[in-house]
């Protein structure tokens, strides 16, 4: 994610963008607001959110899961973690889209870049001003090494944020909604057995990786006879090991009952998804009371079906079913 460079600018994005040791120090500054206590404080707001959502389509027998879904309810959780105002959603999908889904447009990915960051700063500009309880401000006020964070420090690390906090929940919930429409035996055993809906998410996770790892070299290597330099940037496809046979017996298939299922579709070591436990409690609450509350559901008759690989993953889905 090297997007800021095409406006000029030369921060990195944090932590993505720095190695250890040094990427610990950010990690250090970020993760109590990741932690399983922080996500189990914010569950409350998080289902409130999610049935809100649902009253607002349970009783008319249809939804577009894609956004009236699965694209508001992580987008709106984000918000209010960062403390941007509710306003903005639309604003900040258009900017996000023209970044991520543009084709290689330059003009369109600077637009989308250069309004987002004149954006994020004078929102940083606020916090600095009148500090509140929100995860932009403990950015701006934060320390590391028991110094203040720089400006280009603060800048990275909210931008990095804004980018990985608007479109990863959303199509996850996309495609696990597509799967469980087109597949109504699982929709059924979820229905059935409730308690298997923790090992479905990180089923779901595994058979529908989004995002492949950028790395930049370091030293020149080779690798069987292929040299790699440093300075390069190759690209990880560490979504291919979700379906390595060696690991996952029958990996093309969906299965809830894995004996352990440790894939990569949240990375893994020190870069390992910052936002780990909260996607993971977002994706099973959205899971759990869509079952419980909205009857079983299929795919409109004659919708479109299509799946994109990446973040765009469905852009529309509409589901339909007998209303109670």
């Amino acid at each position: 994610a090297n997007f800021q460079s095409l406006v000029g600018e030369t921060f990195r994005m944090i932590p993505l963008a720095v190695d250890p040791p040094e990427h610990g120090k950010y990690r250090i500054l970020l993760n109590p607001w990741f932690s399983p206590k922080a996500v189990n404080e914010m569950e409350a707001k998080i289902r409130a959110t999610i049935n809100d959502l649902i009253d607002s389509f349970v009783d008319k027998g249809e939804c577009d899961a894609a956004y009236d879904y699965g694209r508001l309810y992580p987008v709106r959780v984000f918000m209010d973690l960062m403390g941007f105002p509710a306003e903005k959603l639309e604003d900040f999908l258009a900017w996000e889209y023209a970044i991520l889904h543009s084709n290689g447009d330059v003009a369109k990915m600077q637009w989308g870049i250069g309004s987002a960051l004149a954006y994020l700063r004078s929102f940083i500009a606020e916090m600095k001003a009148a500090p509140g309880h929100n995860l932009t401000s403990h950015i701006v006020h934060g320390q590391v090494d028991g110094r203040p964070l720089t400006e280009d420090e603060i800048i990275g690390t909210v931008s990095f944020l804004w980018l990985g906090g608007l479109d990863t929940v959303a199509a996850t919930t996309s495609l696990m909604f597509r799967r469980l429409a087109l597949q109504p035996e699982l929709q059924q055993a979820l229905r059935d057995n409730p308690e298997l809906i923790p090992d479905a998410i990180e089923e779901f996770l595994r058979v529908q990786p989004l995002v492949n790892s950028t790395r930049l070299v370091k030293e020149d290597h080779e690798i069987r006879g292929v040299k790699i330099h440093k300075g390069d940037h190759i690209m990880c496809f560490n979504g291919a090991g979700n379906f390595d046979e060696a690991e996952f017996a029958d990996g093309r298939e969906v299965k809830f009952d894995r004996p352990s299922n440790r894939h990569f579709t949240l990375a893994g070591g020190p870069h390992r998804c910052l936002g780990s436990h909260l996607a993971r409690r977002e994706l099973r609450l959205a899971l759990s009371e869509f079952l419980r509350r909205v009857p079983p559901f299929q795919m409109k008759p004659g919708a479109d079906r299509t799946a994109h690989p990446g973040l765009i993953a469905v852009p529309r889905l509409p589901l339909v079913w007998t209303p109670h």
